[in-house]
């Protein structure tokens, strides 16, 4: 492609220009508003060779790190070790050193076995640490209970866990079963709340037949204060070969049952209790 004389001429004035402009230390933005020429290609035809001024370089501020990420990769540092010592990404440190041969290991397979868990039981250590500080926090956040709260956490207890009627079954019987010695504890303190003698209750454990039988008896009549000997009948359950049971172990000791003797009547009460505060609960849901 040819150009006519004049456009030949004129753009050779324009390099000039530009050349005398670069050389004064423009930058392409000031040279390009100067001579308003706006086409980028043509602009950059105008002061080709000619080197930028230095004050239009952006500055590497990564240069030390890049440097300094080299010379620990050179001593055999992992990626993760100098991202921890530099504080930058770790793909910025694999940009910087991956042309660097790889450092062979500094320890055995299993000094690194023996790292990896000494690092897991720290950090197991430190979240023990932090749950056991939320769960102190929890408790003493609840103070003192009152007669009406124990009375409320009770009423949500039993209807949770305990024995209801069904529309095609009216039992109405108070009976109630876990395997939680927390719980049953609480359980009892309610009834204790509600007058409900201790001699109305009847206690009878619930247990696998593989389990010790005898441990875990004494185990809840020591719990509820009698002794197992008060006990009624345990119910074994049946071991099934094919079921893999993980409830074993000295810490199994099956569920304990509760029944109130004579109690329809409180029974009727619980259910009474229950729908009033799922009713005002679905007055605060609006």
């Amino acid at each position: 492609m040819t150009h006519s004389p004049s456009k030949y001429a004129d753009f050779e004035t324009l390099r000039e220009q530009a050349i005398t402009l670069r050389r004064a230390g423009l930058s392409l933005r000031q040279i390009r508003d100067e001579l308003q020429v706006h086409n980028k290609e043509t602009l950059q035809r105008l002061v080709a060779g000619e080197p930028p001024p230095e004050w239009t370089k952006r500055p590497n501020a990564k240069d030390a790190l890049r440097e300094r990420a080299r010379e620990l990769r050179g001593q055999g540092w992992t990626y993760n070790e100098i991202q921890t010592e530099l504080g930058c990404s770790k793909s910025s440190v694999s940009l910087w050193v991956r042309d660097l041969p790889r450092p062979a290991p500094r320890c055995t397979p299993e000094e690194q076995r023996a790292r990896m868990n000494a690092g897991l039981a720290r950090l197991r250590a430190e979240q023990d640490q932090e749950r056991e500080k939320t769960k102190r926090q929890a408790a003493e956040s609840i103070g003192e209970l009152s007669d009406r709260e124990l009375f409320m956490a009770g009423v949500a207890l039993y209807w949770a866990e305990g024995q209801k009627s069904k529309p095609y079954q009216r039992r109405e019987s108070v009976v109630f079963i876990n395997s939680d010695p927390g719980v049953i504890q609480v359980y009892l303190a309610w009834l204790d709340l509600l007058d409900v003698p201790r001699e109305r209750l009847r206690f009878r454990v619930m247990i696998h037949e593989t389990a010790d039988v005898a441990a875990a008896e004494r185990y809840w009549a020591d719990l509820v204060g009698i002794n197992a000997t008060a006990l009624q009948s345990t119910t074994l359950k049946k071991h099934n070969p094919r079921t893999v049971r993980k409830n074993v172990g000295a810490a199994y000791r099956g569920c304990l049952v509760v029944r109130v003797l004579q109690g329809a009547e409180l029974y009727c009460r619980i259910e009474g209790w229950w729908g009033r505060i799922v009713a005002q609960t679905q007055t605060r849901l609006g």
